[in-house]
């Protein structure tokens, strides 16, 4: 199957928002950020954005409130910067795949070191 038009959006959002997020945003709530992933539906109509933060539990909840109260801000610089004809609604959910990575490695680890002993 090809390149479908929702695929080459999701990669536009990713780069724009992680742009405005990382060097536009000024927001003192908002951590280490980054835009991991976006998924938007066939329709075009609204987008799912994985956010990853480094920190702690306080500064991914700080940051994800932060996100939440820019939001018609990002969607206006969205819809200046694309040509997209509608600005997806934009839904932020935290992705926690890096954390977990470090889980697995550390259990991974600490399994090899009881069995060598």
């Amino acid at each position: 199957m090809g390149y479908k038009r929702a695929d080459r959006v999701n990669a536009l959002l990713q780069r724009e928002l992680g742009t405005l997020i990382s060097e536009e945003l000024r927001d003192p709530r908002i951590a280490f950020t980054t835009v991991t992933s976006v998924e938007i539906t066939d329709d075009l109509r609204s987008a799912r954005v994985y956010v990853s933060v480094l920190g702690d539990e306080d500064a991914a909840t700080k940051t994800m409130a932060a996100l939440e109260d820019a939001k018609p801000y990002l969607r206006h610089e969205l819809g200046s910067r694309t040509d997209l004809r509608f600005v997806p609604e934009l839904t932020f959910v935290p992705d926690r795949s890096a954390e977990r990575a470090v889980r697995v490695s550390r259990l991974l680890r600490e399994a090899r070191e009881r069995e060598e002993r």
